[in-house]
């Protein structure tokens, strides 16, 4: 017995060990040697040029800049259902940026989510859709940072339960999840539908916030554009499950995309204001391409998908007395007069029967809109509103957006409304707190 026992233990001993040595060759990745800071004056302009118009489409300013602080100098913090991350700096800076990278450690960045020093990058940065990027656009891409003003600035140290702040533990997502080669390409669908698959499963990476997360935060491959959380908005499904009263089609994506506003869906809010916001600065062509690939990723209309005439009709002869008295004054007082008077923008808001935010899953957009309004665009006729935080209570809140579900979205009331009342003004009082405006559409042109 006791020989036995001493081989079954070596034998474990041995698995062990070799468990081990696998796990540390998986994890492990190699530094790769920092350099001097190149010259700006090094990289072509052209290629400088299409690596801002790159930046823009993938949204990095968003992630990478803190209101207030230098561009492209991190520290945004992110929460995720694990912790928070706060995002790195990705200027030039030699110490706390990027500036010591050469080019292959910002491709390996993007490719395979690993830094310079050999770290394991967490997922928010989403290499899970840039390892898609081209060579040259990822070369132009570095060109653009690293023609950016430096910016000396460490970001906080990332706040995540244990073992999740153990970065080796990323090699293992990134086993079950990180792919490559994932853009669909069909020649017969033409030159712009392919271009428009390659931006969004590459760089736009749509997906990111459109798509909902499995338990492991990655996204459900069977669930695709079946809709996401990000930020306490919903980003809609913008697949054939889409809840939007009225179907997408590539000239209303491109409009909305483009300007912001679309006369049969409404206008860009949240952080989908910020994604119009750089897409302003995008050639038209680019912007063309994603609304073409999108309207096509939308399939067949719904049963209940009308057109804007259809969909308008039932709410103009919808019964107030179904939802609550308190509501229906409100939105009389408040909303009908630009809602319903036939007025041109910007005094004129969408007909609310076609109002994704009143069909949609759950109230969140809805209420971040009311809470907190929509801003004026410098030089644009697009809509505005008012926030009406100040001047309407919960109840008045939970009474307002039941009436409005009823008369204009004809469906099923929401479940614990007055929870995401208070969820949304907690959130829109951090972000005041934090000196952060509420993500609206005069952010557009300020890529």
């Amino acid at each position: 017995m006791p020989g036995q026992l001493r081989i079954i233990t070596g034998i474990a001993a041995i698995a062990l060990v070799a468990g081990a040595a696998a796990a540390f060759a998986v994890a492990w990745r190699p530094q790769i040697a920092a350099m001097a800071p190149p010259r700006p004056d090094t990289f072509d302009p052209d290629i400088v040029k299409r690596g801002r118009d790159l930046a823009a489409i993938g949204n990095c300013n968003t992630c990478h800049t803190v209101h207030g602080d230098g561009n492209y100098a991190g520290g945004l913090p992110v929460p995720t259902p694990f912790g928070t991350i706060f995002s790195s700096n990705i200027t030039p800076d030699a110490e706390t940026g990027i500036g010591s990278w050469p080019e292959e450690a910002f491709v390996r960045a993007m490719r395979s989510g690993v830094g310079r020093d050999g770290r394991h990058l967490y997922p928010t940065f989403p290499y899970d859709h840039f390892t898609n990027v081209s060579d040259a656009d990822d070369r132009a891409l570095y060109a653009f940072l690293m023609t950016r003003q430096p910016v000396h600035a460490s970001p906080r140290a990332n706040q995540l339960t244990f073992p999740l702040n153990y970065r080796p533990l990323i090699a293992g997502w990134k086993l079950l999840y990180l792919r490559s080669g994932d853009v669909p390409s069909d020649a017969a669908k033409g030159a712009e539908w392919n271009r428009g698959a390659y931006l969004v499963e590459g760089l736009a990476h749509c997906g990111a916030c459109h798509t909902p997360r499995n338990a492991l935060g990655a996204e459900r491959v069977n669930a695709q554009f079946a809709g996401g959380d990000v930020d306490n908005w919903h980003a809609y499904a913008l697949n054939d499950t889409s809840r939007a009263p009225v179907r997408w089609t590539a000239d209303a994506l491109y409009a909305y995309l483009r300007h912001g506003w679309q006369a049969d869906h409404g206008t860009a809010r949240g952080p989908m204001a910020e994604v119009v916001g750089n897409l302003a600065t995008v050639a038209d062509s680019d912007v063309r391409a994603i609304a073409v690939y999108m309207a096509d990723v939308s399939g067949a209309p719904a049963p209940d998908r009308k057109s804007p005439t259809d969909a308008v009709a039932p709410s103009a002869a919808a019964d107030a007395t179904q939802a609550n008295a308190t509501g229906a004054a409100i939105y009389a007082a408040a909303c009908a007069s630009c809602h319903e008077g036939g007025r041109a923008l910007p005094y004129g808001g969408v007909n609310l029967a076609l109002s994704t935010a009143i069909a949609g899953p759950d109230p969140r957009n809805l209420l971040n809109i009311v809470l907190s309004g929509v801003g004026a665009v410098p030089g644009e006729r697009s809509p505005i509103m008012p926030g009406f935080a100040a001047s309407v209570d919960d109840a008045q809140m939970v009474a307002l957006a039941n009436y409005l579900r009823s008369k204009f979205g004809k469906r099923q009331l929401w479940k614990d409304v007055d929870k995401a009342v208070r969820d949304a003004r907690a959130v829109q009082a951090a972000s005041l707190a934090a000196g952060d405006a509420p993500a609206d559409s005069s952010q557009r042109g300020k890529p």
